[in-house]
Order: structure tokens, then C-alpha cells, then sequence
């Protein structure tokens, strides 16, 4: 047998055509062709199982009759690889009633002889773009098995693999790092992996938010506070400085902290000891500090009322976490952790991915970076980022829906296809499709088609 095939598709997708009959292939396989499609003819179905391998992505039509191995033998093998590949089944007048039962085990579609052609290619193509969806989903699922918890900051971007090796060679340094980073980029993360890949990871690592503490009590919370320090302080309490000591503390916003604490935070830096509050005496900590901030302090307009000389002395290294946008070839690999992530913690099975999740995904700014890229995978999880798909196409995979269902999925494109072509406009579209106009608005809404969507920019 020889090697596996390379599978490089032309951009509409590639199609293996299997027909005995050499006249019959040809003009088929030029149908095709002249639809834009990628075409791969072949004589019998042997050959079409030669070339049909793992990871095969385009679909297979193939005729009923044919001898040694028919078109329904070629199906069932191809199922046994793989049950969600398409197989489209071209069918004579007596063979229908086979086709039919051909469906019910799995066959994406079948075609009566004789046929139009843009029937033949409306068919290819859809089940192009279901080969798509499915192969799609799969990868994901891949990444997110990959995906290792033990291994943050998730990416194979150029920019991430820098950053990971930065965060390696800085880990065992036990210098402070100051990390710079939009909201949302994973800050924390990295001030994890620098903890967690350090000589300190059998300590402490403890986080404070410099912007969520009232100013009243976050110089308690750093330093600690004797008893009888200040009112209601009727017990001792260890400040986080003090119960890191061995560790690691990671002052997170630390651009939000009161300028009187800043001084204090200077001492700790420089002397490594502090002095609770109500207490006369010092005492040694040995703690590495790890500061976040989501603003440039070396830009005196953005630094405000933060201490220059803090600034600089926080500055030993810093380490600057790209924002989403400027790693976007790491989206579909996050998303994927992030939904099996809500999965698990949801206990739903982990979904399939529609198309509209794709496009979000791909065309989304996503100004809130990795933590709203984690809040959708989350809402996607739970169902309520899925508007359009109908219940019938949620509820069955490619190759299990009935007759029926896959007929309403046709519509639906059809009906999306010429809103597509006259950019949403009501009347073009109906006088296109040919159906009343009550009957049109209670297409759109049993089919969860929102016609706003159609609309170019200047309409919505």
C-alpha cells in the first residue's frame, strides 16, 4: 500500500468523486471543478478506500452501482474509519428505497439521477462546511486534552514560547519582577509559574489587590498590627509580608496603593524587614515580590501619585504580558482549555462549536484579553452562546439526523444564502425565495435567523 496522501484542498474544499462509469466521472468531476472545488475522481471504490485516510478532509460522493465494491459497501467501510466523514450516495430510480435505509445508519445525503448540478454542488458544499465544523470541534477537543494544568500561560505563539522562557531562566533568580499587562492578559498566571517554578514553591505564595483593599486596613493587612494597636485590634494578627516569608508575594494593581503605604512598601524592598503596627521592632522577612501593574510607571503621566523611586526599585526586571489581540493564532487553542475547563466544572458534556463561535472567535477584539475569552468559552459551555443552531441540530452530530431535521437544515441555508445575497433586505429575499411574507418571518424565527445579522454595517 503506499504512503498516506497529503491532503492540501483547494479553498472550496476537497471532494472524492467515485464512479465507475469514466464518462459520467469526468463530467461530474468538471461540475465540480467549475464550482471551485477540489476534485479527486476515481474509477472504484477500492481506489476511493486507498485514498480516503485518516484525516481526510473533504467529503466523498460515490454511485450505488458498481461492481466488486458498491457504493453502499464503500460507505459502510468509510463509516467504520470514520462515523462522522460525509458520504453522499448517487442513486438510480431503483435504488432509492436502498439510499434511504443508507441514511437512516449515517449517509450524509443521497442524489436521484437524473440531477441539476447546482443540486449536486449545493449538496458537496454543505456537507463541506459540516466536514468543517466537525474537524474543527475534533481539533479542539485535541487542545484541550493537551492542555496541561500543570503548564500555564497556554499558547504556541512566538510571543508566549519568549515569555515562558523569560519566566524559566527568571524563576530561580529570586529577583522582584515587575510585570506589566492590559486587564484580563493573566498577570496572576505569570506571577504563579514564576512561584511555582521557583526554589520557593514549598512556601507561601500570597497575593494581595492593592485596589480592593479599603485604605483603612490594607497597611494592616501588608504589615500586620499588635494587639491594642488601634481599635478592635484585640489579637495579634501576622501581616501578608510576614506570613510569605520563605515565599513569594505578589502585589497585584500595586499602582492603586496609597502613597502613605509606599514608603513603607520601599523599606520592605530595600531592608527585607518590617515593623507590624503598634510594634517598635523590626523583623527579618525573606520574601521575593512580584508587582503587577496594567499601566506604564515609566511614563510619568500614567504613574500619577506612585513613587518615583519605588518605581525603579520594583523595576529590577520587568516582564510585559502581550495582550490577546497581539497573540489571536493562540485564541481557538485557549478557548479549547477554557471550555473543557467549564465542562468539567459544570458537568455538561463538552459541546460542539457552531460555526457563529468560529467567526466570533475569529473576528472579536476581545478588549477583556484572556479572561473574557475564558467567560465566553463558559457561556458556550452552558449553551447561551448559541443562537441560531436549533434544538434538532444541537441534540444530533453529522450522520444522525433524520430526514426531516436535515431538510429544515437545508432551508435554513437557503434562507441565510439569500439574505446573504441581498444584504437583508426584506422584499429582494422574499421575492427571491419565492414564499409569502408571514410565511418568511416565521422561517427566520423558527430557524433562530436574525435578519439584523444580514444588514451591511451601515444598516445595523
Amino acid at each position: 500500500m503506499t504512503d498516506a496522501p497529503t491532503y492540501a484542498p483547494a479553498s472550496g474544499g476537497l471532494v472524492v468523486f467515485v464512479d465507475d462509469d469514466d464518462a459520467l466521472r469526468s463530467a461530474n468531476a468538471q461540475t465540480l471543478e467549475l464550482g471551485g472545488l477540489d476534485v479527486r475522481p476515481l474509477p472504484s471504490a477500492q481506489a476511493a478506500l486507498d485514498y480516503v485516510r485518516h484525516g481526510f478532509e473533504g467529503v466523498v460522493v460515490t454511485d450505488i452501482r458498481m461492481p466488486v465494491i458498491d457504493g453502499l459497501q464503500l460507505f459502510r467501510q468509510l463509516r467504520e474509519r470514520d462515523p462522522e466523514l460525509p458520504v453522499i450516495l448517487i442513486t438510480g430510480h431503483g435504488d432509492i428505497a436502498m439510499a434511504v435505509d443508507a441514511l437512516r445508519q449515517g449517509a450524509y445525503d443521497f442524489i436521484a439521477k437524473p440531477y441539476p448540478a447546482e443540486r449536486l454542488l449545493a449538496t458537496v458544499r454543505h456537507a463541506l462546511e459540516e466536514r468543517r465544523l466537525v474537524l474543527e470541534n475534533r481539533r479542539l477537543r485535541a487542545a484541550a486534552d493537551s492542555a496541561d494544568d500543570g503548564l500555564p500561560l497556554i499558547g504556541e505563539t512566538p510571543v508566549m514560547q519568549r515569555l515562558r522562557e523569560t519566566l524559566r531562566h527568571l524563576a530561580n533568580a529570586d529577583v522582584d519582577v515587575l510585570i506589566e499587562g492590559e486587564t484580563g492578559t493573566g498577570k496572576e498566571v505569570v506571577a504563579s509559574a514564576l512561584h511555582q517554578w521557583s526554589r520557593r514553591r514549598g512556601h507561601p505564595l500570597v497575593a494581595i489587590n492593592c485596589g480592593a483593599l479599603p485604605e483603612s486596613v490594607v497597611e494592616s493587612e501588608l504589615f500586620g498590627h499588635e494587639a491594642g494597636a488601634f481599635t478592635g485590634a484585640q489579637r495579634k494578627r501576622v501581616g501578608r509580608i510576614e506570613h510569605a516569608n520563605g515565599g513569594t508575594l505578589f502585589l497585584d494593581e500595586i499602582e492603586s496603593m496609597p502613597p502613605s503605604l509606599q514608603v513603607r512598601l520601599l523599606r520592605v524592598l530595600e531592608a527585607r524587614e518590617i515593623s507590624p503596627l503598634g510594634s517598635n521592632e523590626t523583623r527579618p522577612v525573606d520574601v521575593r515580590v512580584l508587582a503587577a501593574v496594567k499601566v506604564d510607571l515609566s511614563d510619568p503621566a500614567q504613574r500619577g501619585d506612585f513613587r518615583e523611586d519605588l518605581f525603579h526599585r520594583l523595576n529590577v526586571v520587568t516582564v510585559r504580558v502581550p495582550p490577546l489581540r497581539e497573540r489571536r493564532e493562540d485564541i481557538r487553542l485557549l478557548f479549547a482549555y477554557f471550555l473543557a475547563k467549564a465542562a468539567a466544572r459544570f458537568k455538561v458534556p463538552m459541546p460542539d462549536v457552531g460555526d457563529h463561535v468560529h467567526r466570533h472567535l475569529a473576528s472579536h477584539h476581545w478588549p477583556g484579553n484572556v479572561r473574557e475569552l475564558g467567560h465566553f468559552a463558559e457561556r458556550v459551555a452552558l449553551g447561551v452562546e448559541t443562537p441560531g443552531l436549533g434544538a434538532a441540530a444541537k441534540a444530533a452530530g453529522p450522520g444522525q439526523l433524520s430526514l426531516p431535521q436535515r431538510i429544515e437544515r437545508y432551508e435554513a441555508e437557503l434562507i441565510r444564502e439569500a439574505l446573504t445575497a441581498h444584504r437583508g433586505e426584506i422584499r429582494a429575499t422574499i421575492e427571491a425565495l419565492g414564499i409569502p411574507r408571514k410565511t418568511f418571518y416565521d422561517k427566520l424565527q423558527r430557524h433562530g435567523i436574525e435578519r439584523n445579522a444580514f444588514l451591511p454595517d451601515e444598516g445595523k
